[in-house]
């Protein structure tokens, strides 16, 4: 797991970064994270990441997401707190362009967060790619992933669920 910035989202300190992240809704430079998530923790996302996208929402710029195929629910996005007007939703298609997307998305300024699901690990590369577009324009960008079902897995995950109310 990749984490650049100010706060840690390791698995045993998803709990010690919230408390650590800042609490101005301005991020002091750009932040690339990624969230692993299970489907059987439909909380999690709620309490770790719906509290900072409540708080980016206080700012101008706009919120991305480039979600796999399926479309945000509004309802939803208006029971979590966010500002509709400024949730901004892009259906992709492949995960290289999710990938490009976000680091051309990070780059420009526009958003305050960019969120994109991957199926796969970043490699260095990648990362580094986008942590400079995320410096570059100030903003954030949060890598979901699906933790393998593999029960041959070699360490444990924890991570954050996106809720499955979330789509319609």
């Amino acid at each position: 797991m990749y984490t650049s910035g100010y706060a840690n989202h390791s698995s045993r300190a998803s709990t010690s970064a919230v408390r650590s992240t800042r609490t101005t809704a301005e991020p002091a430079s750009g932040l690339i994270s990624e969230i692993v998530y299970r489907e059987d923790q439909p909380m999690m996302t709620q309490l770790l990441l719906l509290p900072l996208l409540q708080q980016l929402g206080q700012q101008s710029r706009w919120q991305l997401w480039l979600t796999p195929q399926q479309k945000l629910s509004r309802d939803w996005v208006q029971a979590a707190g966010l500002p509709l007007t400024k949730v901004m939703q892009i259906s992709q298609m492949s995960p290289c362009h999710t990938l490009e997307s976000m680091i051309r998305a990070l780059r420009t300024g526009n958003y305050s967060v960019v969120i994109g699901w991957l199926s796969d690990e970043l490699t260095e590369e990648e990362h580094s790619r986008l942590v400079l577009a995320a410096e570059e324009g100030n903003a954030m960008g949060f890598i979901m992933r699906p933790v393998s079902a593999s029960p041959t897995a070699t360490r444990q995950l924890n991570g954050l669920k996106i809720h499955s109310n979330l789509y319609h």
